[in-house]
């Protein structure tokens, strides 16, 4: 990657930032997400080295800044891994998955507490680019998870509620509308409304 963005390079290489890069780690991450559904070992080589490569590329443009490198991020993870996981690589016990996640969200806060990444609410940390409902069903997990929500939810088969998000997809294309966007509309201001409940109850 270094001579790739060498001056006797690749141009469209030597002309890529932080920023147009950034659509490109996603495209990857589904196309990962496809060959894994397809258990395709060949296709998921492939992909697993294609979202590797956007790391490497923003660990050079990282280390041409001065900003970081490589062996930083790689620690990094490593050390967050040691750190998250008390159960494995200190003296801490844990009866299942749930305590694992509980301990994982409070090391979490420990560890961004009092910085510029601090995360006061149990709704922060959900990226804003996720497709729409896949950020609707995070925003309800982590609600549900700070009790935020209750789990009174009726009680559908799958096929039910998945043959009714589809007819409603269906209806609002029929309208001329998105409903992408109009369930992104939806879920800022479920949000907003989550994040008003859960001030109210701090103070």
């Amino acid at each position: 990657m270094s001579r790739l963005r060498g001056p006797k390079g690749c141009p469209w290489d030597r002309e890529q930032t932080h920023q147009t890069l950034r659509y490109h780690a996603v495209e990857e991450a589904y196309e990962l997400m496809d060959a894994i559904e397809s258990r395709d070992d060949h296709e998921l080589v492939e992909e697993l080295g294609d979202l590797l490569l956007q790391v490497v590329f923003h660990c050079q443009l990282g280390r041409e800044r001065g900003a970081f490198d490589f062996e930083r991020v790689a620690c990094g993870i490593a050390q967050k891994l040691v750190r998250r996981h008390p159960h494995v690589f200190g003296s801490v016990r844990v009866k299942d998955v749930d305590e694992v996640w509980a301990n994982w969200e409070r090391i979490k806060g420990e560890e961004k507490r009092g910085t510029r990444r601090a995360r006061p609410s149990a709704l922060d940390g959900i990226p804003r680019h996720l497709p729409a409902l896949l950020r609707a069903e995070t925003l309800v997990k982590k609600a549900r998870k700070s009790g935020l929500l209750g789990s009174d939810a009726r009680r559908r088969r799958k096929s039910v509620v998945v043959g009714e998000i589809f007819a409603l997809c269906a209806e609002a294309q029929a309208d001329g509308w998105s409903a992408e966007a109009a369930l992104r509309a939806e879920t800022d201001r479920r949000e907003s409304r989550l994040r008003r409940i859960e001030q109210g109850r701090a103070k």
